[in-house]
């Protein structure tokens, strides 16, 4: 048996002038380059059978993606031990059969090719399946076109180049100190948030946040009976028992705390997710009298605050009460969820517990990003990216309002005010039929029975929720036209 890594210079000269690109310098690599490149001959059969068995199942397996190109005869040859027109005889046949191609100026690489046609059973669940997506209106992302590279990137290099060197160390659980400086400047100025910078703790998004409060709570969590499932699934999973609350046009009917055990509640008060409504102010006060009379704690889900239309800025919940409100916020929608980037801002006496559940090295969010973030927020570009973003998805939610009003003028838009999703309210039992004729015409979006609490005395609401921050500007039409088509199928009265 015989087996190597192959570490060979993608410039080193090849025996073949199909392989050779010493000629052909301005020629471009099209796909990995495959300088490292591990095989193990063994089995019956000769040298060259052993070797194209090894590179059938690389390629087969999809270890060596399309495109990769495969060191020169010479280099493989003298790694494995084998002379050199095996190989080149393997590749040529392998060329035959379409695994790898050959072309001059571009090496022997991992042939482009069509996936095999399912059969039998996976042919019939193919066929069954839902159609492709072709105008994705989730609630769930920004738009991606509109992440801020350039002003990132400016923010990324001042960062490292003024970073101290203990910054490439071993990360702090609680984040670097000049993230939270920056952070706690930030949501006092613009959200209310009473906090310093020791009372932050830096973690990889709102998800992460969940796992580590759940871990150190005590008792039950109330969270509102319209809601992610993947958050009350967080929760369950750490133990804790989830118990549902009402929620209304006004948020969440916070005077329903004092009728259960719990011992905490997931709230969102800037815009309830998903009906839309922010937290009426009595109810916020209602939220805080019962956490202090109960000794209870807040968790306040901010994860689209900085996004409002036509009302005045809602402050945090957190500033009525710090040392009862945990405050919870990312960048998931503000810039991208591929940041990986949120904070905690704690109450004084949940900061040691909190870093005991981390760990005592920062292991989820990168130091990079966080010093690029706190770059970027000192600077002001976090605040005239988000300004830009408001313009933006604000026109996306009158064209969407109008293109409504005007083509189906029976269906009522609701929790518009703020944030990157509307919901559709549709007539009784007409939720179902319209998510199955919005997914044949290729649309992606969710229906609000969804994220129905199983144990909510509510009744079952009819609607969709629109995420109408997702596609980009010059899809955003097409989407619409297709949603208009989804709704005008409905059943009227």
């Amino acid at each position: 048996m015989a087996e190597a890594w192959v570490n060979s210079s993608v410039g080193s000269p090849s025996e073949s002038p199909v392989e050779s690109s010493a000629d052909f310098p301005s020629v471009a690599p099209a796909g990995p380059l495959g300088t490292d490149l591990f095989l193990e001959l063994s089995g019956r059969g000769s040298r060259r059978a052993q070797l194209m068995q090894a590179l059938r199942e690389a390629v087969d397996s999809g270890r060596l993606a399309p495109g990769t190109r495969l060191p020169p005869y010479r280099s493989l040859a003298r790694d494995l031990g084998i002379a050199r027109n095996t190989v080149a005889d393997a590749y040529a046949e392998l060329v035959a059969e379409g695994r790898l191609s050959a072309r001059q100026g571009s090496g022997t690489r991992v042939a482009h090719r069509a996936a095999p046609l399912p059969t039998g059973r996976d042919a019939l669940v193919r066929r069954t399946a839902a159609r492709p997506v072709v105008h994705d209106l989730m609630p769930s992302s920004p738009d991606a076109s509109t992440f801020p590279r350039a002003d990132w990137l400016a923010s990324a290099r001042r960062a490292v180049s003024a970073a101290p060197n203990d910054a490439f160390g071993v990360g702090d659980p609680r984040g670097r100190p000049e993230l939270r400086t920056a952070l706690a400047e930030y949501l006092a100025r613009s959200r209310g948030v009473r906090t310093d910078p020791d009372r932050i703790v830096v973690c990889a998004g709102f998800a992460h946040a969940l796992r580590l409060l759940g871990g150190i709570l005590d008792g039950p969590v109330a969270v509102e009976a319209y809601g992610l499932a993947f958050h009350r699934g967080l929760l369950t999973e750490a133990g804790r028992r989830t118990l549902p609350i009402g929620v209304d046009r006004a948020g969440a009917r916070t005077a329903e705390l004092a009728a259960t055990d719990a011992r905490a509640a997931l709230l969102t008060p800037a815009h309830q997710f998903p009906t839309g409504g922010p937290l009426h102010a009595e109810r916020r006060a209602l939220a805080v009298d019962w956490a202090r009379a109960h000794g209870g704690l807040l968790l306040e889900d901010d994860y689209d605050g900085e996004f409002r239309y036509d009302r005045q800025p809602i402050g945090a919940v957190q500033g009525l009460d710090p040392e009862h409100v945990v405050y919870l916020g990312s960048t998931s929608k503000s810039l991208s969820p591929a940041l990986r980037l949120g904070w905690m801002v704690l109450p004084a006496a949940l900061v040691e517990p909190v870093l005991a559940a981390k760990g005592a090295r920062e292991l989820t969010s990168g130091v990079i990003d966080q010093l690029t973030l706190a770059d970027f927020l000192a600077h002001g570009a976090y605040d005239r990216h988000l300004r830009r973003m408001r313009r933006r998805y604000r026109h996306r939610r009158d064209l969407m309002v109008r293109t409504l009003a005007d083509r189906t003028p029976d269906i009522r838009v609701s929790g518009i005010a703020a944030g990157l999703h509307a919901v559709l309210e549709l007539p009784e039992h007409t939720e179902p039929l319209a998510l199955g004729t919005a997914r044949r015409l290729g649309l992606a979006l969710e229906g609000l029975r969804a994220y129905r609490h199983p144990d909510s005395t509510m009744p079952l609401l009819d609607g969709l929720v629109i995420g109408y921050a997702t596609p980009p500007d010059h899809a955003f039409p097409a989407a619409l036209d297709a949603l208009c088509q989804a709704l005008t199928a409905l059943p009227r009265g």
